[in-house]
C-alpha cells in the first residue's frame, strides 16, 4: 500500500511551534483531530476543532496527566495492520477508531535539565511517558500511518497530501517515521546520560558497556577540511562550560570546521591556567602561548612565540575582551580567523570592525567558562571519542597534573621563574601533537612565562627539538624545554645543550633515560622526571 489517505490525526505537543496552521490546514482536507490536554485547550482557543482524547478512550486524564494516551483505544487505532482482516474486525468490536496520524513532539527534558537549579526529582517529572510510545506505535506501522515529530515538515506533509488527494505516499512516511525514531533514541540517550552524572562513577569504574551516541544537527558548516567535503557540528548533552563549539558568535562569518577544531584546541589550552592566559592556535597546535600579570601583556608575549605562524590563527584569551586590548589585535600587520575570550566589549568588536578590514569577517566569539580552568576533579567521567574505521575509539580526557611526581634528577634547584617557566611549558606541551617539544622561558619581570618556539607533530623527537630551536632562534638561550614523552635517545639533550637550555622537564621512563641523564650532567642542565607523559595524537 504506497498512499494512504489521513482521516484522523491525534496531536499533543510541547513545542506548539506552527501547530494551529498546521491542523487548520489538516481540517481543511476533512482530518478529524484527536487532542489532550494544553493541546487541545491551545487549538480549541485558536479555533480547531477538537475531539478530545477522553472520548474515544471512555477513560479520563489522571495522575496529574501522566496518563491520558497510554489506553488500547489509541494504540489499537494506531497499530492495526490494516490489511490484516482480524486487526480490522478486532478494532471494529473495541470500537476502536483507526488513527492514520500521530502529530507529537516530547517533554522539554533538554530545557529542564540545563537549568542549574535543576533537581532531580523535576528532572524525571519532564521525562515523557505517553509522547514517546505514541511516537513508537505510529512509526513501527508507518506502512499505515504517518507520525510527524517536527514542526519544519508541516509544510511538506500538507503540500503533498493537497496534490496526493489528502494521502501521504510510503517514501515520505518511511522518511518521516526515521525521523521519529531518531527523536526517541536522542530523547532516551539524554535520560541516560543526566541519569549517568547522577551517579559520578569513578575513575576506577569500567567504561561504559554501550556506549549510546546521538545528536541533533545544530549547525550546518560550510563545508569539511576541504570542500568537496560535507560538515555540520552536533552537540552533546552536557558538555556546555568552556566549549567553543557552542560559544555566542557576536561577529564575523559563520564558523568552518577547521575553525571548530582550532577554537576547541585554543579554549582547552587557556583553560590550564587560572592566571591571564593567552594562545594562538594554528592546525590546531600552539604557535605561541603566554601567561602574566595581566592579559594585554600575555597577548604581546604569546605573539612572540611565532608571529610568522601566527597570521591568520585563532586567537584565544581566558580574561574579556576589552576595548583596549582590541586596539592592540586590530593592528593592519596581523590577522586571525577568530578570536574566542569568556567575554567581549561591545566596543570591542565596533573598534575592530573600523579599524582594519579584515574586521568585519573575523569570527568574534563569547565563550563562557574560558576564565575557570577545566575541572581535574577525581572522579571527573569526561571521556574522548575518535571515530575509526569500523568504530569508535574512548578514553578518559587527559584532565590535569595530579599524581606526578617532578623530581629532579640532574642539576641545581632552579629559580622560582625557572621553576614556574618549567610547569608553563609542560602544560602546553600536553596540547602540541606528538612528537612534542616546547621551549619557553620567563618573562624579564618574573611576572609571567611565554612560548618561544614549538615543535609539534614530528615523526622523531629530535626533530621536534630541533624544528622548536629554529622556531626560538636566539630566544633559546636560558629557555627551558618540555617534552610531552620520554628521550629515546641522548640526541635531544645535546641538541638542546647547544640551543642554550637551562633545564628540560619529560616524563622519564625509557630503557636509555641514564643516558639523558648523563648528557644532562655533562651540559650542566636541571633534568626533572614528572612520571606522566601527555601524548596528543
Amino acid at each position: 500500500m504506497d498512499s494512504v489517505p489521513v482521516r484522523r490525526a491525534l496531536v499533543s505537543l510541547t513545542d506548539k511551534r506552527g501547530a494551529t496552521e498546521f491542523t487548520k490546514a489538516l481540517v481543511e482536507q476533512g482530518v478529524e483531530i484527536l487532542s489532550t490536554g494544553g493541546t487541545a485547550r491551545h487549538l480549541e482557543e485558536s479555533g480547531v476543532a477538537v475531539t478530545d482524547v477522553s472520548a474515544v478512550t471512555g477513560f479520563p486524564e489522571i495522575m496529574n496527566g501522566r496518563v491520558k494516551t497510554l489506553h488500547p483505544a489509541v494504540h489499537g487505532g494506531l497499530l492495526a495492520v490494516r490489511d490484516n482482516p482480524e486487526h480490522l474486525q478486532q478494532a471494529k468490536d473495541a470500537q476502536i477508531p483507526l488513527i492514520d496520524m500521530v502529530v507529537v513532539n516530547l517533554y522539554a527534558f533538554e530545557e529542564a535539565i540545563s537549568r542549574p537549579e535543576v533537581s532531580p526529582e523535576s528532572a524525571m517529572d519532564n521525562v515523557d511517558i505517553g509522547g514517546p510510545a505514541l511516537i513508537r506505535a505510529a512509526a513501527k506501522n508507518h506502512r499505515f500511518v504517518a507520525v510527524v515529530v517536527d514542526p519544519e515538515d508541516y509544510p511538506v506533509v500538507i503540500e503533498e497530501m493537497k496534490s496526493q488527494g489528502k494521502a501521504l505516499c510510503l517514501a515520505t512516511r518511511r522518511k518521516l517515521a526515521a525521523k521519529a525514531f531518531a527523536l526517541t533514541a536522542f530523547y532516551d540517550t539524554l535520560i541516560h546520560s543526566y541519569l549517568e552524572e547522577l551517579v559520578q562513577p569513578t575513575r576506577s569504574s569500567d567504561l561504559p558497556q554501550r556506549l549510546a551516541l546521538v545528536s541533533g544537527r545544530a549547525t550546518p558548516l560550510r563545508y569539511g577540511e576541504n570542500p568537496h567535503q560535507r560538515a555540520a557540528f552536533y552537540p552533546l548533552a552536557g558538555e556546555v562550560d568552556g566549549a567553543a563549539a557552542r560559544a555566542e558568535r557576536l561577529n564575523g562569518k559563520e564558523l568552518s570546521y577547521n575553525n571548530i577544531l582550532d577554537l576547541d584546541a585554543a579554549a582547552r589550552l587557556v583553560r590550564e591556567f587560572s592566571e591571564p592566559a593567552v594562545c594562538v592556535i594554528k592546525h590546531s597546535n600552539p604557535c605561541g602561548a603566554a601567561v602574566a600579570g595581566g592579559i594585554q601583556e600575555a597577548y604581546e608575549n604569546a605573539l612572540r612565540g611565532d608571529p610568522l605562524s601566527a597570521f591568520g590563527g585563532i586567537l584565544a584569551l581566558n580574561r574579556p575582551l576589552s576595548r583596549s586590548l582590541a586596539r592592540l589585535i586590530a593592528d593592519p600587520a596581523r590577522f586571525f580567523e577568530a578570536i574566542i575570550a569568556p567575554e567581549v566589549d561591545p566596543e570591542a568588536i565596533a573598534l575592530v570592525r573600523s579599524r582594519i578590514k579584515w574586521g568585519k569577517n573575523v569570527r568574534i566569539l563569547a565563550c563562557a567558562g574560558l576564565q575557570r580552568p577545566a575541572s581535574a576533579a577525581a572522579g571527573s567521567s569526561v571521556f574522548q571519542l575518535r571515530h575509526v574505521a569500523g568504530g569508535m575509539l574512548l578514553q578518559d580526557e587527559d584532565r590535569g597534573f595530579e599524581g606526578e611526581t617532578h623530581e629532579r634528577v640532574t642539576g641545581v634547584d632552579l629559580s622560582r621563574e625557572a621553576e614556574a617557566a618549567l610547569g608553563f611549558a609542560w602544560r602546553i606541551a600536553k596540547h602540541v601533537k606528538s612528537n612534542a617539544i616546547v621551549l619557553a622561558c620567563a618573562d624579564r619581570d618574573g611576572g609571567g612565562s611565554h612560548v618561544v618556539g614549538v615543535g609539534a607533530g614530528q615523526m622523531s623527537r629530535i626533530d621536534a627539538t630541533l624544528l622548536a630551536g629554529r622556531k626560538a632562534g636566539d630566544a633559546s638561550r636560558g629557555s627551558v624545554l618540555a617534552s610531552d614523552a620520554f628521550f629515546p635517545f641522548r640526541d635531544c639533550v645535546d641538541a638542546a645543550a647547544k640551543l642554550g637550555v637551562v633545564a628540560i622537564i619529560q616524563p622519564g621512563g625509557s630503557v636509555r633515560d641514564r643516558e639523558s641523564i648523563a648528557a644532562a650532567d655533562e651540559q650542566g642542565i636541571t633534568m626533572v622526571f614528572t612520571g606522566r607523559r601527555h601524548f596528543r595524537h
